[in-house]
């Protein structure tokens, strides 16, 4: 049941001018496609599984070009997936049981706040034990990232390292694992997006099997980052 919103707010705390931002953008919708909620709440059959990052510059239906409903997302900060995460897990366990979805996209995007902090141990505080994960790969990669003297380009790179990283770890948990194994397909992708153009990147390392993870992952370190 939908709550009526005739009634007058006694909020004082409302946040009046989203409200009618809101409004706005229902209006122009319906006016440009009637049927178009009608549509929205009888569906959601994405194929897409969308990883990113929480940066509000980065929303995965513009960046793509899909409607809602067309792509299921999750987000946190650095597009981070940890293999004690209860929450990253359920989303992709949900997507890929409930929505059958057909690919994985973790998504990166250069100048990220949180890939910046971790290359330059930067302390911000609770979140510190979460950037820790992209620390990691820092230190994992750190004789490549080390022989790179301009500072962008280390971070540029660090980002890209990142999301390979992150589509190893969502390729290793269980979900995707049992699907691979019972012969769902399922594709797991990382993209690199850019925030100064707009244009998302492949970074090579599309996966659709166990037997191609290692391969494809040595292959693109080999390509990119020697």
């Amino acid at each position: 049941m939908t709550a009526s919103n005739t009634t007058k707010s006694t909020n004082p705390h409302e946040l009046t001018q989203l409200f009618e931002k809101n409004k706005e953008w229902v209006a122009s919708v319906i006016k440009s496609d009637p049927e178009f909620f009608n549509r929205l709440a009888n569906q959601q059959s994405p194929e897409y599984l969308w990883i990113g990052c929480s940066d509000s510059r980065v929303p995965a239906n513009q960046i793509t070009g899909l409607a809602p409903g067309e792509v299921f997302v999750h987000r946190n900060i650095a597009n981070v997936v940890v293999h004690t995460d209860l929450n990253a897990l359920s989303v992709i366990q949900f997507a890929i049981d409930q929505l059958k979805v057909k690919h994985i996209i973790v998504v990166g995007h250069y100048g990220c706040g949180g890939v910046r902090a971790a290359m330059e141990n930067v302390r911000i505080g609770l979140a510190d034990n979460w950037i820790r994960h992209v620390k990691d790969v820092h230190d994992k990669h750190g004789t490549y990232l080390g022989r790179l003297t301009n500072q962008n380009e280390r971070l540029d790179r660090l980002c890209e390292l990142n999301v390979i990283e992150q589509v190893v770890n969502v390729c290793q948990t269980t979900s995707v694992q049992d699907a691979w194994h019972h012969g769902q397909p399922v594709t797991v992708h990382g993209w690199v997006y850019g925030v100064e153009d707009g244009l998302a990147r492949d970074l090579g390392v599309s996966v659709a099997s166990p037997d191609e993870l290692e391969q494809r992952y040595q292959l693109v370190l080999a390509k990119r980052f020697t």
